[in-house]
């Protein structure tokens, strides 16, 4: 809904019904991903996608229903259906959408979700989608508070737990719990749609490859930061991709960031009085990725320092260095493809083979529930 909700604003304030349908689980290669969302106006509008184009129809078709009934619908399109093709989805996998209705009646608490998106504060929206009655129920909660209620004491309990601890990862995804909150039993799906602030991306360096590598750590959606000790170098107006500049030694600075796992470190000073510093810090920190630049030559003489000054096996295993994957990348734009590719790999599990050569799935991680089989859609 994220992407949207600069488009859809303006009807709920209007008073305007609109309907959202958005991806709630995932199967296979699934065109877009969980969280992904469509909203149908009353005039017919569709805002947003769930499939690039796949199933667009057919989901228009379904929200237009919703909007007419005020109903809500748990949808499944795949290629086991029958009307696979009339619908469109032929890329073989399946999708399952949940489409509600949004207004101010039946959504109060939606400008407080608007409000904490566009101030990039943590918010998530827990939402009962199938298995019982009070189908559309919601909590909208934050790390410390919650409105809203799914049916009982004992659901909203589990429900609250289980959500803050998506909200922190900044993860969307389907939970299965029973009808009182239950763990192990799956009688009740709830649809956790997670808004944390963007994964903080912090590239240690003013050099050339930084600006390319800020550019697009900004494009895959992170909040970027550029630091280095040098103000001649370290200029907003050399990093105009960045979000901010910081005129400071590296490892004075990490200390003062932060940082948890969603958090990307890359460190392309290359030079021994500024790396190994931050190195220290950064590889004892719950940073999820932390690459470094350099020859393999000055690869080797820095893992000698950083094992000099105390710096375990464990923690030293966890370096990218050299850092990105090996495409033949020269420039230092290639280069920040080879980081970037580097980055997603080791976020969601890639082989780094060419896509032709494997037998895998395509998508390789859904943030549903992976254990499930995919639904039988008819």
């Amino acid at each position: 809904m994220r992407e949207i909700i600069d488009e859809i604003l303006p009807h709920y304030i209007s008073r305007l019904p609109f309907a959202i349908a958005t991806v709630t689980r995932t199967w296979s290669s699934a065109p877009r991903p969980v969280g992904a969302a469509m909203a149908v106006t009353q005039n017919g509008e569709a805002i947003g996608s769930v499939s690039g184009g796949c199933v667009e129809g057919a989901v228009h078709e379904a929200a237009l229903e919703v909007l007419k009934t005020g109903i809500p619908q748990l949808v499944s399109y795949g290629v086991s259906d029958d009307n696979a093709f009339s619908v469109g989805l032929t890329c073989g996998g399946t999708i399952e959408l949940f489409i509600q209705l949004i207004d101010p009646q039946s959504f109060a608490d939606f400008t407080d979700v608007v409000e904490a998106i566009s101030s990039k504060k943590a918010i998530a929206v827990a939402t009962l989608i199938s298995g019982a009655e009070g189908i559309g129920r919601r909590i909208v909660l934050t790390p410390d508070s919650s409105t809203g209620s799914l049916g009982n004491p004992g659901l909203d309990e589990a429900v609250l737990e289980g959500a803050r601890g998506l909200l922190s990862q900044g993860t969307t995804k389907t939970l299965k719990v029973g009808p009182q909150g239950e763990r192990r039993v799956d009688d009740l799906a709830i649809f956790v749609e997670s808004f944390s602030p963007p994964p903080h991306m912090i590239v240690f360096g003013a050099i050339d490859f930084a600006a390319a590598v800020a550019r697009i750590g900004k494009f895959m959606g992170y909040f970027v930061t550029v630091c280095d000790a040098r103000p001649l170098f370290a200029t907003k107006r050399r990093f105009p991709d960045a979000d901010e500049v910081i005129v400071d030694w590296p490892h004075r600075y990490l200390p003062t960031a932060s940082v948890d796992e969603r958090t990307v470190i890359c460190v392309l000073t290359h030079d021994p009085k500024f790396d190994v510093p931050v190195l220290e810090i950064a590889l004892r920190s719950k940073a999820g990725y932390i690459g470094a630049m350099g020859s393999r030559r000055t690869h080797h003489d820095r893992l000698e320092r950083l094992r000099e000054i105390g710096m375990t096996d464990a923690e030293i295993n966890r370096l990218r260095s050299p850092i990105g994957l090996d495409i033949g990348a020269r420039t230092p734009e290639e280069t920040a493809v080879s980081i970037a590719a580097e980055i997603i790999s080791d976020i969601v599990g890639g082989s780094n083979q060419p896509l032709r050569e494997g037998t895998e799935p395509i998508h390789r991680r859904s943030l549903a529930s992976e254990e499930e089989p995919a639904p039988k859609v008819s």
